[in-house]
C-alpha cells in the first residue's frame, strides 16, 4: 500500500488551527471514496513552510511513501504546476519529485468554496448574500483578492456565523464541502483528487 502525505498550505502557527486545517482537509478527501486509504495531512503554516517541508520529505521519503505538495497559486495559472511554481515563488522541483506530487488552489483555497454555493450558503445562514459572489462559474478565473471582497460582502450580514474569517471558518467549511463540485468547477482539484485515488491504492 502506498502511503500518501500532503504537505498543505495552511494552519498557522497555532496547533489548534493546524488541527482544524487537518480535520478539514481530511473529512473533504475521505468523502472523495478514500476511506479505508486516507492520506495523512500534514498542516505546514504558509506556503514557503510547506515547500520546504515537502522537499525535506521527498528526499526522505521511504519506498512505499507518496508525499505531495498542496498550496494556493496566488494568482492565475498558465503552465504546469512546478513551472508555475518556479516562476512566481523561485521553488525548484526537487531532483527526487515528479511532476504529479505538486498541485495548486487556484487561485487559493476559498475558490474551492465557490465551486459549492449550496454549502456556503447554508453554513452562513440567515442574512448570506449568495448575489455578492462571482458570477463565473470557472472558479479559477477569480482572483484572490475579488474573491475575498465577495466573501466579505456576502457573508457582511450572516446572523448565524458572522463575517467570513479565515482563520474562524475555513476549515470548518472546507469540511463540509462536495467534493465533486469542486472537482467538477476546477481544473487542478480534478487533477489533485485523481493523483489520491490513483496513488492511495490498498
Amino acid at each position: 500500500m502506498v502511503r500518501v502525505k500532503i504537505y498543505v498550505e495552511g494552519g498557522g502557527d497555532s496547533e489548534s488551527l493546524r488541527t482544524k486545517c487537518r480535520r478539514g482537509f481530511s473529512k473533504l478527501i475521505e468523502k472523495a471514496g478514500l476511506r479505508g486509504r486516507m492520506p495523512r495531512i500534514v498542516a505546514c503554516g504558509g506556503r514557503r513552510c510547506a515547500y520546504e517541508d515537502f522537499c525535506t520529505a521527498v528526499q526522505n521519503a521511504a519506498p512505499d511513501e507518496f508525499p505531495l505538495l498542496l498550496v494556493d497559486s496566488e494568482g492565475a495559472v498558465s503552465s504546469e504546476p512546478w513551472d508555475h511554481l518556479k516562476i512566481r515563488d523561485g521553488w525548484n522541483k526537487p531532483s527526487y519529485a515528479t511532476d504529479e506530487q505538486a498541485h495548486l488552489m487556484v487561485q487559493c483555497m476559498e475558490a474551492w468554496f465557490l465551486a459549492d454555493r449550496d454549502t456556503l450558503m447554508e453554513f452562513f445562514g440567515q442574512g448570506f448574500r449568495p448575489n455578492a459572489l462571482p458570477a463565473n462559474s470557472n472558479v479559477e478565473e477569480v482572483s484572490r483578492e475579488d474573491l475575498a471582497r465577495a466573501l466579505e460582502n456576502a457573508t457582511r450580514d450572516a446572523r448565524t456565523k458572522g463575517a467570513y474569517n479565515k482563520g474562524k471558518h475555513s476549515f470548518d467549511l472546507l469540511a463540509l464541502l462536495d467534493w465533486s463540485k469542486i472537482q467538477d468547477s476546477s481544473r487542478h482539484a480534478h487533477r489533485f483528487f485523481d493523483t489520491l485515488r490513483r496513488k492511495a491504492i490498498a
